[in-house]
């Protein structure tokens, strides 16, 4: 997967293969638990940041920590 930034959409990130399970527990960890909902599929990275009170470019740089 390329560099994750905050117009990463949550169901691109889904879909990586390779990290699923550590990217899943980052944004459970952020009281993301509706991974599995559309609308949730369609959101960037920025914006599910901002939903759950966090600095978008915290959370981003620990999804990218996680898939390097």
């Amino acid at each position: 997967m390329a560099e994750i930034t905050k117009d990463t959409m949550i169901g691109e990130l889904l879909r990586d293969q390779d990290h699923i399970d550590d990217i899943a527990e980052v944004l459970f960890g952020i009281g993301m638990h509706c991974l599995g909902c559309p609308s949730s599929q369609m959101e960037t990275i920025g914006e599910a940041a901002m939903v759950h009170g966090l600095e978008a470019d915290e959370l981003v740089a620990r999804l990218n920590a996680v898939v390097a």
